[in-house]
């Protein structure tokens, strides 16, 4: 890629992300120096016929002209990494694989349109509903970013095609450049406020998406303050407002929801109500946004619609995987924090409730007003204990595993129940990530349903 020829790089850690850069400014004529604090992770990368370099004190900085940082590294709260702190007293510039990303976009002579999705909720369903629907439609289209797939994880772009970025705030706030042609906001609930010094810090980092210089369209979610007071500071003619809360139909532009039906302006598109891969009340957001970014780039109300109705939805997120005797097992592993799971709640009428793992500040104290359709939660993880007691009276089994939890919960339900995994959670307690937490889940529903 363009830009990056004769220059000395540094890249610190080596997981999906860090490789790819690797191989992009290796490719691309820079000198790279990597390293990770992992001895596992120099393994994997030594031989994938990566440059080690020990990067720690001390390594002299001269003549690099970055320092390439992972997302899960930190370089400022709640402590910089000792590697970081010292680049940045030699002076040395920090910047991470999508600033490196949006610079060698800019530099392309027929960039690819690039729209980019952050939010604290519905970031993956939304960028990959957006994929999908593009996909379908006949356009060229390749998903990358916080999602899964490393921004550099491709091949090169072509003229024409759509690049759709989930970008976290941890990727926000340190990318140098951030210059995608479509923004999309869903929401801000708390989360990692350690890693960004509070609420206003998380709120700043996800804000830097929407300051380029060739932003030609924000769409903004408005069911919260922050949502508009960022709306507030877009151009109206390069603002579409959207809302699964709020009748928006004094804003001309707007995409909103209204009685399960999806509203452009003020025509209907469509009822979500039937559409298996958006159940739920977190997806009319999901929906109404990859609605405006999609009319954004050019699609049509048929185009949209087809996208919409063919979406199967993603694993661990409001995931059906069995219905068995009139029981619905659903899989949002993907709910770590109150907040999404308190959406999934909403969405279950009967619930058998599987929760817990490594609770995050508040724990699910939030959430009263919201278990008002749940039968019985089993409660699993470090947190359980904790979560117990903010259920008050609501009735509840202390589990500790998934595999008793699942067996819990599938003995005491009845026909017209679901069995819900929301842990309201991080799974880093049990498990490495979430993905393998919903897997196990689902492993246990069919040994359990195999059992009869």
């Amino acid at each position: 890629m363009p830009g990056f020829s004769g220059f000395r790089y540094a890249v610190l850690g080596l997981g999906r992300s860090g490789l790819a850069t690797c191989r992009m400014l290796a490719g691309s004529g820079a000198e790279v120096l990597a390293w990770d604090e992992s001895a596992e992770a120099r393994d994997r990368a030594a031989g994938t016929g990566v440059t080690l370099c020990d990067l720690s004190p001390p390594f002299a900085w001269d003549d690099v002209h970055a320092l390439i940082v992972s997302p899960g590294i930190p370089h400022l709260y709640p402590k910089p990494n000792a590697i970081v702190a010292a680049a940045m007293r030699a002076g040395v510039r920090l910047d991470n694989d999508v600033g490196l990303f949006f610079t060698a976009h800019g530099a392309c002579a027929s960039p690819p349109t690039v729209i980019a999705v952050t939010g604290s909720n519905g970031k993956s369903t939304t960028a990959s509903l957006i994929n999908h629907t593009l996909t379908v439609s006949g356009r060229s289209s390749v998903l990358i970013g916080n999602i899964g797939r490393a921004v550099f994880d491709r091949d090169d772009s072509t003229a024409g095609e759509f690049l759709v970025v989930e970008i976290s705030s941890y990727q926000a706030e340190l990318a140098r450049c951030l210059e995608p042609d479509v923004a999309v906001f869903l929401n801000l609930t708390p989360d990692h406020l350690d890693r960004h010094g509070g609420q206003g810090g998380y709120f700043a980092a996800k804000c830097r998406l929407f300051a380029g210089r060739k932003l030609r369209m924000a769409v903004i979610g408005v069911d919260e303050e922050e949502g508009c007071y960022l709306a507030s500071r877009i151009p109206p003619d390069r603002l579409v407002r959207i809302s699964a809360q709020r009748d928006l139909s004094q804003h001309g532009d707007a995409v909103f929801m209204s009685d399960g039906r999806l509203v452009s302006g003020t025509e209907v598109v469509c009822d979500l109500g039937a559409m298996r891969g958006l159940s739920g009340s977190h997806n009319q957001q999901n929906a109404c946004a990859a609605f405006a970014a999609l009319r954004a780039a050019g699609l049509t109300l048929d185009q949209i619609t087809a996208g919409l109705e063919s979406f199967p939805g993603l694993r661990h997120r409001s995931q059906i995987v069995a219905e068995h005797n009139g029981i619905l097992f659903v899989n949002d592993s993907k709910a770590t924090n109150a907040e999404s799971a308190g959406k999934a709640l909403e969405g279950h009428r009967n619930i058998r409730w599987i929760a817990g793992g490594l609770g995050k500040e508040g724990g699910i104290g939030g959430l009263a007003g919201q278990m008002g359709n749940v039968r019985k939660a089993y409660l699993i993880g470090h947190s359980g204990r904790e979560f117990a007691l903010q259920l008050g009276s609501l009735p509840h089994m202390l589990c500790e595993t998934m595999p008793s939890a699942v067996a819990s919960a599938v003995a005491d339900a009845r026909p017209g129940d679901t069995v819900l995994l929301a842990p309201a959670a991080a799974s880093f307690d049990q498990y490495p990530d979430f993905e393998v937490r919903g897997d196990h889940f689902i492993d246990e529903v069919e040994r359990c349903l195999k059992k009869g």
